[in-house]
């Protein structure tokens, strides 16, 4: 059963509209005010929230405004309840991510109408924070289907094989890509020909977004760190997508968000910490990406050169890190790989 959230103030409102929505089997919920609202919201995690505009406590765009920079709550569809009929009060509400408006007095047909498409549009999408860039993917897949015809003949799905050149800085970007399978990083040079990795990606990946919705050219140089299969999104497919479904959007604001946090991670990493402290920061942002296990503990299988531009030392000072790791049962290296043996130690080192 479907739930809906009523945030209005006027109680005889809230109780007609209630009714009607419990008669058409609804789960419905009820808030008298926005700030109520909120924390009703962010407790039951409705499928659907109508909100008065003109409240007391929190307006309807302040409620608007909170829940869609909560990670559990910003994709909920959100429709508005007013009495106004100005086109500015309109453009607002649009203007800051509204699905729709419903004036009063409330048309029962207009809204049963209005919640059973909202529903259909996003009964296969999950609402939360993406934990697995798939599920993203899957996404852009519906939408493809629904907005542009395409399938799966049309669309590009590339072959590469490990060291290949995907793209270089400086270079104007065509896609976007979604990795199906294999590892992928992303560096800078700089003017002495010293390699750092700002990041790494791997299954269920998006990268080269970032430059496409800035409109400039590729700022790092992106190559292939094992085989891997590659889903190419066109440039012109991916900001249509953008610019026509919100939900879309808001997952790869989410997306950004998360990059500059991970950047903020790393440089604070680089400028303060202490070596050992950097490699294993290293280490931990390796096996929390790629995930790969050897004997029933998490190992790292990239090269001591790779390894090194994440952390962004020299590689004879990771190395003889590395042994010291090994000597205090850290870690042990066994045919090459690095396998963690105290990850909690790891991420709790203190110098």
């Amino acid at each position: 059963m479907k739930k809906i959230l009523i945030i209005e103030d006027d109680e005889v409102l809230r109780e007609n509209v209630a009714e009607i929505l419990e008669l058409a089997k609804y789960n419905v919920f009820r808030a008298g005010d926005g700030k109520k609202g909120v924390e009703e919201a962010l407790k039951v995690k409705p499928d659907i929230i109508l909100c008065d505009v003109e409240m007391p406590v929190l307006d309807g765009y302040g409620v608007l405004h909170v829940l869609s920079r909560h990670p559990e709550t910003f994709a909920i569809p959100f429709i508005f309840l007013t009495g106004h009929h100005e086109l500015c009060d309109l453009r607002k509400g649009m203007g800051m991510g509204a699905d729709d408006y419903l004036t009063k007095p409330i048309n029962e047909t207009d809204l049963l109408h209005s919640l059973e498409i909202r529903l259909q549009k996003t009964e296969s999408i999950k609402r939360n924070v993406i934990p697995n860039r798939t599920e993203l993917f899957e996404l852009i897949e519906v939408n493809y289907l629904e907005n542009f015809n395409l399938v799966s003949g049309i669309r590009d799905t590339n072959q590469y094989k490990k060291k290949h050149i995907l793209y270089t800085e400086g270079q104007r970007p065509m896609h976007v890509y979604f990795i199906i399978s294999g590892k992928i990083k992303e560096y800078k040079v700089n003017d002495e020909g010293k390699e750092l990795i700002t990041n790494i990606y791997t299954k269920g990946d998006f990268f080269g977004y970032i430059s496409v919705l800035d409109g400039v050219n590729y700022t790092e140089t992106v190559q292939v760190l094992d085989d891997c299969e590659l889903m190419l999104i066109p440039k012109i497919d991916f900001m249509h997508l953008i610019s026509n479904d919100k939900l879309i959007a808001r997952q790869f604001i989410n997306l950004l968000s998360h990059h500059v946090k991970e950047k903020e991670d790393q440089l604070l990493n680089l400028a303060y910490n202490s070596l050992r402290k950097k490699v294993a920061n290293g280490i931990i942002v390796v096996i929390d990406k790629f995930k790969d296990e050897k004997f029933g503990k998490p190992v790292i299988e990239i090269s001591r050169e790779d390894l090194a531009n994440i952390v962004g030392s020299a590689q004879e000072s990771m190395i003889r890190t590395l042994k010291e790791f090994k000597t205090e049962k850290l870690i042990d290296i066994i045919d090459g790989s690095i396998v963690v043996l105290n990850e909690c130690k790891l991420r709790h080192l203190s110098y």
